[in-house]
């Protein structure tokens, strides 16, 4: 959890906020995210490969472009288990390495 969190303060908050609010209209929100929560295949491959095109997160369409952070598999396990266990998330089946290595473009 500790490095998720370090790597989120590097990577992702000047997008998705501090507190993982995001930006409206621009930018989805990581906290409380039925998206985040519901999509975990997705979501390991956004932060993978990045995301194009349009997204409903909280019943509000998100259309914009991420780019990929150029994490390794082992690095989006940490960020992902830090982001569906805070903020209101709540994650009860850690993510591996193993597991995102398996997602695929």
């Amino acid at each position: 959890m500790k490095r998720g969190s370090d790597l989120y303060e590097d990577f992702c908050v000047s997008c998705h906020m501090s507190y993982g609010q995001g930006i409206p209209n621009v930018y989805p929100p990581l906290a409380k995210s039925d998206f985040l929560m519901q999509n975990r295949k997705a979501s390991i491959k956004a932060i993978k490969y990045g995301q194009t095109g349009e997204i409903v997160v909280n019943n509000k369409p998100y259309i914009g472009y991420m780019a990929p952070p150029g994490l390794s598999d082992d690095e989006i396990a940490d960020v992902m288990n830090y982001i569906t266990n805070t903020w209101g998330n709540k994650n009860t089946k850690m993510i591996t390495e193993e597991e995102v290595s398996l997602v695929e473009k």
